[in-house]
């Protein structure tokens, strides 16, 4: 188990590094980026709020983001598939559209709601050592991905 203040002080870095990219965003201009998450498919591994709560899938395999080159997300949530849109703005900022819902009903464990509730939170994101970060509006959170295998 990570020291609390271990937790915190790397879940303070991964949002001081969302945070100043989306800022960074702001004074780009006119400059077209290419979206890096355009293509790519991830699975979660956890998720991290600030009171210091860790959250993990029982199955990552199970909670899967698949981003396309149209600017679709869709999303397998445990028993439930989402779809939607997402926009990306340079260099780091990610907001999903309204997302579409199947509504079968989940285990009580499931974290779908969680992500059903949360997801249209996301402001922006960072591609680190390989996995993908989601931070929600108002520091409510991480979310941390990694590739499909």
């Amino acid at each position: 188990s990570t020291c609390p203040m271990k937790r915190f002080l790397r879940f303070s870095v991964l949002l001081a590094i969302a945070v100043v990219a989306a800022c960074a965003g702001q004074t780009v201009g006119k400059t077209i980026a290419t979206d890096p998450l355009k293509d790519t498919r991830w699975q979660l591994l956890s998720i991290e709020y600030m009171d210091d709560t860790t959250v993990k899938p029982d199955d990552p395999g199970r909670y899967t983001l698949s981003f396309d080159a149209q600017g679709k997300i869709n999303i397998q949530a445990d028993c439930n598939r989402m779809n939607g849109t997402y926009t990306f703005m340079a260099p780091s900022g990610l907001e999903f559209g309204p997302l579409i819902s199947t509504r079968a009903m989940c285990p009580p464990e499931s974290l779908y709601n969680r992500l059903a509730n949360e997801l249209p939170d996301v402001r922006s994101f960072v591609i680190r050592d390989g996995d993908l970060h989601l931070a929600l509006m108002a520091d409510g959170g991480i979310y941390h991905f990694t590739p499909l295998p």
